[in-house]
């Protein structure tokens, strides 16, 4: 073997809902091959003056279409890995040239053969109100940030962002679920990699009337703390920090095993669209109101709205916001950040901005829509997990006993699903 030799310093796995994705981490680039063969099923990777450090016995195979790796030294210098398959598969690979975080990569993607990729042609608008069967759910497209091989911002003893925002964003995801009216979707309920575009396909793939973005990111001081939210700017960042900010989150592509050559290039003639007008001024005002439930229990970077470039923003037709939860940089603040009654509350906080603001502009042909109709003055509230008496009549400004001889309850006891009529202000 020569002195020269690239050396395959680790091998990761992941598998996300339809590709499983291996990540080969490189001492240098390589030169490689790719074959697909039969009877038995199997991919083939040669690399040209590569070696392997370690064994790749202790992969996580399960829930993959892989069935065993193996390898072995090829014309004296080369290096060969054999994927022994149980599935047909679409492989996809493409090497990664260093960032600020790692050095240099193969990836290699194999996708389900079920599984069509999406195309640009095939990814549904947000159905327009005739489309619509009435009363039909507000779908809310949850997106915990980064994934996979990228864990986002790291905080004290190794606290990964990736971690603490799905754990927010799955205590969100129950809330939704117990809230009439409203359906969750996660874009990622795992430890995989999504793509800053992929995101936003999938939420337009799920007809998606909000898509909420869950992150936890950090700052070059870690004296930095408060929570945020933020919409996109098409004219430029409304801070300093926002563009900090955004320009982290934009990198993540580059961290996550996304080929430049596959960045987003939609956004050209998006921001033209007179649509958008419509979608950020949405995105502003929903924007505000969950900022307001998160500044009831915590701390705020910023006491409005900020604006900024973020990739996984740009959706035209769909109402976008992104919440930074906190610093995780901050020990303080990544210290409550890993804490499930405070990532229950954060998930309580954007759970209670998203129904107020929808209870208030509900979209046309959706179950709020119909309540909100049918009421004489117009002003309902559909009890969901943790929601008390006084707690609602505090978010409506309305006094308790008004609230109460509305609806003719004598005492505090109120269910999941119960619908309340809301009295004029008193």
């Amino acid at each position: 073997m020569p002195v020269h030799a690239a050396e395959i310093l680790d091998v990761r796995l992941w598998r996300a809902p339809d590709h499983t994705r291996v990540v080969f981490d490189l001492s240098e680039s390589i030169s490689y091959t790719t074959l697909e063969l039969d009877n038995p099923r199997r991919l083939v990777i040669d690399m040209a003056d590569a070696r392997l450090i370690n064994a790749l016995t202790n992969l996580p195979l399960n829930n993959t279409p892989i069935a065993r790796v193996r390898s072995g030294v090829r014309k004296g210098n080369d290096l060969r890995i054999v994927f022994d398959l149980e599935a047909k598969v679409r492989p996809k690979s493409f090497p990664l040239e260093p960032n600020e975080r790692t050095g240099h990569r193969l990836v290699l993607d194999l996708f389900d053969d079920d599984i069509d990729n999406i195309k640009d042609s095939e990814i549904p608008a947000v159905k327009s109100v005739d489309q619509l069967a009435n009363r039909r759910d507000i779908v809310v497209a949850i997106d915990a940030g980064h994934g996979g091989e990228d864990p986002g911002a790291l905080g004290p003893k190794k606290l990964y962002e990736k971690k603490v925002v799905l754990a927010i964003a799955q205590k969100l995801k129950a809330r939704l679920d117990e809230t009439p009216g409203l359906q969750p979707v996660m874009i990622r309920d795992g430890d995989y990699y999504v793509s800053l575009r992929g995101r936003r396909d999938l939420a337009r793939k799920s007809q998606a009337d909000l898509f909420v973005s869950i992150h936890a990111d950090a700052f070059r001081q870690a004296s930095a703390n408060g929570a945020s939210v933020y919409a996109l700017s098409t004219k430029g960042a409304s801070s300093t920090a926002a563009q900090y900010l955004a320009d982290r989150e934009n990198s993540a592509d580059l961290v996550g095993g996304v080929r430049l050559s596959d960045k987003d290039d939609m956004l050209a003639g998006v921001l033209t669209d007179l649509s958008m007008t419509a979608t950020l001024d949405t995105s502003l005002s929903l924007g505000a109101r969950v900022l307001a439930e998160i500044g009831g229990f915590a701390k705020l970077h910023k006491r409005k709205v900020e604006q900024a470039g973020f990739a996984v923003l740009k959706s035209p037709d769909i109402p976008s916001i992104l919440v930074e939860t906190g610093f995780i940089s901050n020990p303080t603040e990544a210290n409550r950040l890993n804490s499930s009654s405070y990532q229950d509350k954060m998930a309580r906080a954007i759970h209670s901005g998203i129904l107020t603001w929808f209870e208030s502009h509900p979209p046309a042909g959706t179950l709020l829509a119909w309540q909100k109709g049918n009421q004489s003055d117009g002003r309902v509230y559909v009890i969901a997990r943790g929601d008390t008496l006084s707690e609602i009549a505090v978010r409506h400004q309305v006094t308790l006993d008004s609230l109460k001889a509305k609806n003719g309850l004598s005492g505090s006891t109120i269910r999941i699903g119960q619908v309340l009529q809301i009295p004029d202000g008193s």
